[in-house]
């Protein structure tokens, strides 16, 4: 199942680059090391999926989740720290439409 739920969010998040650079968007993914066979950590603890720049239309910070995924403590810590200073979104499959106007946004 877990495997199923990953897969998913890969999904997810190849169809928000997608959308990301089909509008010109820099695009930023933490990615994860294995520490060991079939173990991966991030070296920042909840640290948003994507940062997304574009020079005219702003930057923002996205944490991707599922649709009955959760923020973890410290993504709450980074999403609050951010959000003075860059758009923070938390965006779910559902919403995919809504972030292509975003992205899309002049």
């Amino acid at each position: 199942m877990a495997g199923d739920i990953n897969a998913s969010e890969r999904i997810f998040q190849s169809a928000v680059e997608q959308i990301a650079s089909m509008n010109g968007w820099l695009i930023f993914h933490p990615s994860p090391h294995q520490v060991r066979p079939g173990v991966y950590r991030s070296d920042g603890k909840g640290f948003p999926d994507l940062v997304l720049a574009h020079r005219e239309r702003g930057l923002i910070f996205a944490e991707l989740k599922l649709e009955t995924g959760r923020l973890t403590p410290m993504q709450v810590v980074w999403a609050n720290a951010v959000s003075p200073h860059a758009e923070h979104y938390v965006w779910r499959p559902n919403q995919l439409e809504m972030i292509a106007e975003r992205l899309g946004r002049k």
